[in-house]
């Protein structure tokens, strides 16, 4: 019953520290690129080419490899994308989609929507 009772109470504050998430959101504008633009088949920030088939995105700040669930916040349809370039670089947008992720937000009428990023912040 002692040892019992010695295990509950090394448990208990093992699963509050490993169910508190170091998620991170972030607001604002998206847009897309890759179609038509010169971007398909270059090299990104990080070394890789460039495939608009593919569910990545670019990012000012984000650590390469991050994994970012975007959500389109007019429909709420949302997908995972990694960060694999630098951008955008236009004022009041905060991340470029890959043309397949804006189909999977149905954004690519628009070219531009309001979402919502969500991603864990990496420990140090």
């Amino acid at each position: 019953m002692q040892t019992t009772k010695s295990l509950i109470r090394l448990a208990i504050p093992l699963l509050v520290l490993t169910s508190c998430s170091r998620r991170i959101t972030e607001t604002g504008m998206a847009s897309y690129y890759g179609v038509n633009d010169g971007f398909n088949g270059k090299k990104t920030a990080n070394g890789e080419i460039f495939n608009t088939h593919k569910l990545t995105a670019a990012h000012k700040t984000l650590p390469f490899g991050t994994v970012v669930k975007v959500t389109n916040l007019s429909n709420g349809e949302s997908v995972k994308v990694r960060i694999n370039d630098r951008g955008p670089y236009i004022k009041g947008r905060v991340i470029d989609l890959s043309a397949k992720a804006a189909e999977k937000l149905d954004m690519t009428s628009k070219g531009v929507a309001q979402v919502k990023l969500s991603y864990k912040k990496k420990k140090k």
